[in-house]
């Protein structure tokens, strides 16, 4: 009789799960399910970790943990296994937390969905905020595949963080001299100077399984790390500054802002300068010397570099290049906006997002 070539201890485990920490490494970890705890667990990756002993003490660690334990009792379990001074260098504990909750299918991966993808289409700066609550709830509720929609509309407007102060963030006089539509999001984060064809913005809406055991900071970069490609593409190295600032060496270009919701869904949204009018932004948005104080610049109209002047495109060119590289990174096919979904966003604006009490619910 041949003997097997795995030892015992080397033998297939019957669950597999692959993390790639973004901007750093693989992480993979085998194990079995007995009994409702993971038995036989075996880590490892192309990281590094330090010292060697490590890597069965989490292993150990790991072992005996029951398939309900959550991402930060994962990771604290790993946390607590190390030695003191133990390294581990393109990876964390919460990354092999994110691995165990994918093996055991609790935590997703971009590849386990069907992504659509919805190319601009101008539509009232209301329904678009609208959108972004109903696409939102339809992901979550498995009624719709998650999707990557663009952004496109005619009016300008200002777009403000969910909690944000109406009156702090605006001067009336520009708001009424220059035209704005004002509109307040489900999101939080900053305000949004937005005329037609000034920046570019989309929403990913995705269930929140995509980044279970994700740190809330690190989903940021997680979640756009395909964005950062296609700008690498079109010539531009972008990068984030903690927390939602997307920037380039010659100053930033967007920012993000999410919510997630009770059922499941969540929305990631990303505004980037394509040709602000930096002295009409100043004169409509009450930036203060708090908000700069900590961007290394004395004026807010320095702090917004366009991509137009970066890369010389066409906003157009821009967006298809990020159409681009979506659709081939996660095999993305297109989708349109459905009739209910417009129907559904309609009425959002009319009881909602176009409501007084909403717009100054933080006066």
């Amino acid at each position: 009789m041949t003997a097997s070539p795995f030892a015992a201890e080397d033998r297939p485990r019957s669950h597999h799960g692959e993390y790639k920490v973004p901007g750093g490494k693989l992480v993979v970890v085998d194990f079995d399910l007995v009994d409702g705890v993971l038995a036989d667990v075996s880590l490892s990756g192309d990281f590094f970790l330090e010292p060697d002993e490590a890597l069965p003490a989490i292993n150990r660690a790991l072992t005996g943990l029951p398939e309900s334990t959550t991402a930060a009792e994962l990771s604290a379990a790993v946390t607590a296994s190390l030695s003191p001074g133990a390294v581990l260098f393109g990876f964390s504990a919460d990354a092999v937390a994110v691995t165990v909750r994918r093996a055991l299918a609790k935590a997703t991966s971009w590849t386990d969905h069907h992504w659509n993808i919805i190319a601009p289409t101008v539509l009232s700066t209301h329904i678009n905020v609208a959108l972004d609550e109903v696409l939102t709830e339809e992901v979550g509720a498995g009624r719709r595949h998650p999707t990557l929609r663009f952004w496109d509309w005619e009016e300008p407007s200002v777009v403000i963080g969910s909690f944000q102060s109406v009156r702090n963030e605006l001067d009336p006089d520009g708001v009424a001299r220059h035209g704005m539509t004002v509109v307040r999001r489900i999101s939080g984060g900053g305000a949004m100077f937005m005329e037609a064809g000034n920046c570019i913005t989309y929403s990913l809406y995705l269930p929140q399984t995509l980044v279970d055991g994700i740190s809330f900071a690190d989903s940021y970069t997680f979640l756009d790390a395909w964005v950062m490609a296609a700008l690498e593409k079109i010539g531009v190295t972008a990068f984030y500054v903690p927390l939602n600032d997307i920037a380039t060496d010659q100053g930033k270009i967007g920012g993000a802002a999410q919510k997630r919701l009770a059922n499941g869904g969540m929305l990631h949204h990303v505004t980037m300068s394509y040709d602000i009018d930096a002295d009409k932004m100043v004169e409509v948005l009450r930036i203060g010397k708090e908000k700069l104080s900590d961007k290394g610049t004395r004026s807010a109209k320095k702090r917004v570099d366009p991509l137009r002047r970066q890369t010389g495109l066409a906003r157009t060119e821009i967006i298809a290049a990020m159409m681009e590289v979506f659709t081939e990174r996660y095999a993305a096919t297109p989708s349109e906006l459905t009739a209910a979904e417009l129907t559904a966003a309609r009425d959002r604006v009319t009881t909602k997002f176009g409501a007084e009490d909403w717009l100054h619910r933080v006066p």
